[in-house]
This record gives structure tokens, sequence and C-alpha cells, in this order.
């Protein structure tokens, strides 16, 4: 067999969470396919995710392009799916050759090979832009896959694993593919359905959060591309494709700050016109108040920095490596440049109680970040923080770790309870930012106006209206609050806020 075409499919996994506030297009598997065409390979980049397209219409298009290489891309939540999806590559022809790769697939190969090893051939084990075109030529010539690092397999009743495959140092050199992906589809609500790329600037993260998948990863590594050539490709996807907003995948993008204020200079100079939502730390953010007004002329609309938790004590076990009050610091700087915040609290830790969260909201409230996200713990069966958390782990079903659905039961909680007090986090929180519209000024009132009409129509209160309309219900009261509110700061913004009965 002769390997020449190469599907690259994400799993059609969905949590429900993510999806409400745009459409957000996988910028590893645009890399592989560069990587893959620059070596010769026919690619079809198949965001199967994105689409919402479910087995039936995969398997279409698996029988349409007839692929000789179906390869695709799981973290924990999504790895049930990306299986199903090889094994269904594997019914349509069970002779393609079938690869999984990401963070998931990197640290749990033993345990996806042994269960699997009958539909999942190969696991690439860390960057995929070297790794798998040197597995497809390696087979094509016939020789020991065993020979090609960063890989693990199958064979005579056992699993291999190759040395690991270094870093790539020359970020600059690889070509992404971007003509190969369905533009339409990539939209952000919260900009009037703008069209929306994600975008890396660098890799890699020198932090040790126990938590945390990214650093395990990197390997406590960081890389980055040259600011000539990053800000170069916004303006390409500006121009070429029409991209409005520009997410950035990386961990920490402003960890140097020369190479971080040469990149907004160069935004400001070329009048690139793409907006930035990104994440990065606090202590960045507080290093950085002398120069938020050139975030904010460079076009830097959004930022995220991780707050995880209220209490010292936590912080410290999740190795945040910052202290309580510099958080509300960065915040307070995020929003004083008129800059979009957001953060988020990690909570259903074993020592949890309602109380203890009713404490987290009302910190949240505190801290005044425009967006707070309330995420249950999911302890990854390869974290440091793993073993001390899992005689708490109540289900190993890895779909639910998507840090919405609680997986880890407090000692003095049920998981229903846990659950009700995530939503009621998230309720409360969001009820107190929109009653207080009227101290937002400028664009991001709008902005809030237009979170508040997805929160209506596109999160888990869209599921509430519905029910209750259909039902002929009464709407819940703070559901009809929010419709009140919405009307009564912009009346005519969105015509699919419904009437209230």
């Amino acid at each position: 067999m002769t390997i020449k075409r190469v599907a690259l499919i994400t799993p059609p996994y969905h949590s429900g969470v993510v999806e409400s506030a745009g459409t957000w297009l996988n910028v590893g598997f645009v890399y592989i396919a560069g990587a893959l065409r620059a070596q010769g390979y026919e690619v079809d980049y198949y965001d199967a995710m994105s689409l919402w397209h479910k087995w039936p219409e995969i398997q279409e298009r698996i029988e349409a392009f007839n692929p000789d290489v179906v390869a695709t891309t799981a973290y924990t939540a999504s790895i049930v799916h990306a299986v199903e999806l090889v094994r269904l590559a594997k019914s349509v022809n069970p002779q393609v050759v079938t690869v999984i790769g990401n963070v998931h697939a990197t640290f749990c190969y033993e345990e996806l090979l042994s269960a699997d090893h009958n539909v999942i051939d190969y696991v690439v084990r860390g960057e995929g832009e070297v790794t798998l075109p040197s597995l497809l030529n390696c087979l094509n010539a016939g020789e020991d896959p065993a020979a090609v690092p960063g890989l693990a397999f199958y064979t005579d009743g056992s699993v291999i694993a190759t040395p690991k495959a270094p870093y790539i140092q020359d970020l600059d050199s690889l070509q992404a593919a971007w003509d190969l992906v369905e533009w339409p589809i990539y939209t952000y609500r919260a900009k009037n359905n703008a069209r929306l790329a994600i975008v890396s600037s660098s890799r890699g993260c020198q932090q040790k959060c126990s938590f945390c998948s990214q650093q395990l990863f990197w390997a406590q590594t960081w890389r980055a591309r040259s600011p000539e050539n990053f800000v170069a490709e916004l303006e390409m996807l500006s121009k070429k494709y029409g991209v409005e907003v520009a997410m950035l995948a990386d961990e920490i993008p402003t960890f140097d700050r020369d190479r971080w204020v040469r990149i907004l200079d160069l935004m400001i100079e070329r009048k690139v016109g793409v907006k930035l939502l990104m994440e990065t730390r606090v202590d960045d953010i507080l290093r950085d108040a002398d120069i938020m007004d050139k975030y904010r002329k460079a076009g830097v609309e959004h930022i995220y920095v991780g707050v995880e938790a209220g209490s010292q004590e936590t912080l410290d076990l999740f190795k945040k490596d910052t202290k309580v009050e510099q958080s509300k610091q960065a915040i307070d700087i995020i929003n004083n440049a008129d800059i979009v915040s957001e953060t988020s609290f990690v909570l259903g830790m074993p020592e949890d109680t309602p109380e203890s969260i009713a404490a987290t909201i009302e910190l949240a409230k505190h801290y005044n970040p425009d967006m707070a996200f309330f995420l249950a713990i999911a302890p990854w069966p390869y974290a440091e923080l793993y073993p001390q958390l899992e005689k708490y782990v109540v289900t190993k079903d890895y779909r639910k770790y998507n840090l919405v659905e609680p997986v880890l039961k407090p000692t003095n909680m049920t998981i229903d309870q846990l659950e009700k007090e995530l939503g009621r986090a998230a309720q409360q929180f969001y009820m107190y930012k929109f009653q207080n519209l009227n101290k937002i000024r400028g664009w991001k009132k709008d902005f809030m106006l237009a979170v508040l009409d997805i929160f209506i129509n596109h999160s888990y209160l869209a599921g509430q209206i519905k029910a209750a309309m259909k039902e002929g219900k009464e709407m819940p009261p703070e559901v009809k609050a929010l419709i009140k509110t919405v009307k009564g700061h912009k009346p005519g913004m969105s015509q699919a806020i419904p009437p209230i009965p």
C-alpha cells in the first residue's frame, strides 16, 4: 500500500459551553496539513466537530475522499469520540492507517493502545508536524516505524514507545494550510458573527501548575515565532480570508516582553485591524501595567487570566505561583484599559461546600471581571495533582472531563448538589453583572449585551426558555429578568429573543 491521501478529522465531541460563544477551528491540524503537503501528501482538513456533523455524514466524507490515512486529535474529554472515529474509518476501509494525537494520547497511549489497538495503529506523542510526515514516509519506504521518534504503537502483544521527538525550534518555518479551512463556519457571536481565526505565536509554558496538561505537554519549555512572521500572518488572514478576530492559542504569548512589545508595535504601525483575544498570566499583566494603552491600540480586546482559586492555600496546591491579591490587581488593570476581562474559578475540590462556593461567587463579584467561569475540577489522569484527588473521582467516563460536568465528589456534597451549585454560581455572577450594566460604558456595554444575548439564546438558559414555552409554563424569574434587561438597554438587539409570556 502506498500512502498518498491523508484525512485530518476532528472528533464530533460537544460539551455545549465553548460552542455558545462561536465556532473555533483546529489550528494544530492547519499546521500539520501544511507539513504533510510540503512532503507531497494530499490532505483533507475536515473539522467535523465545528461542522456539527453526525456519524453518517462523517462516513460519507471519508468514503468520498477515500484516504489512505485517517488522523484525529483528542484532549481528554474528546478521546472517546476520537476512538469511535478511527473505528468508523476502519469499518469503511480495514486497510486504512489510523493515527491519534494530542495531549491525552501523548500521555495515555498505553491505556489507549492496550484497549483499542485493533482500531488505533499509531499514536503521535507531542508535536505532529514532523512526526506524522516522518511516519508516513517510513511506511511508504517499507521501513520500521520504531525508528521514528515520537510514536507509540502496538506490536507482538505489547505497546512500543519510541524516544521522545525533539521540539520544533524554528516555528517560523512551519507552513499553515489556511486555504483548506472552510472559513464561513468560523464566527464569533460576541462581535456580530465576525469571522474568527485561531492563531499561534508561541508554543509552551514554563509554569508548573499541578492541574494543567500544558506544562507537561511542553515539558516547561517555551518557543516563539518572530514578531514579523506572526504579524505578517495576521495581515494575510485579514486581507485574503476576511478574518476580523483572532484568538491566540498560546498559553503565554507575553512571556518575552520585548518580543510581545514588538508584536504590539507592528500591529499598530501596519494597522492590521484584526482584534485579538488572548490569555496570559496575572503577573505578566502586572508587569505590563505601563503599556496597557499599547495593548488596546494594537487591537487586544479580550484578555483571560486564570485566577482559579480564592484561597492562597488552594493557589499554592495548584502551584500557580501567584498571590490572591494579585488577581484583583490584574483584572483592574485590564478593566481600566477598556479591555474585556475574563477569568475562571475551579470548584468541586474535596473540601468544597455550598458555603465555600458561595464565598467564591462573592469573591468573583469583588474581582469584577467582565466574564467569569466556574469550572468543575477535572483531574486529568496524567496530571501531577491526580494522585491526590483520585480517591474522590466518581467516574472514569472521559466524556465528562470537560470542566462542566463534575467528575470529583467533595467530601460533604453529593454530585447532584455540586452540579446545582456550579450552575447557581454562573447564574448569580451574571445576574449581578447584567443588573449593573448601567455602570459599563462604551463598546464594552455592547459586548456585554451581546454576551447576554448568547446566554439567552445559545447557552443552558436557551433550553429553559424553550422548555417553558413548549410546555406553556412561565419562564424562570431569572430568565425573565435577563430578557427585560436586554430589551431595556438595547431594544431590537436580537430578533431571536423570545417575547415574555
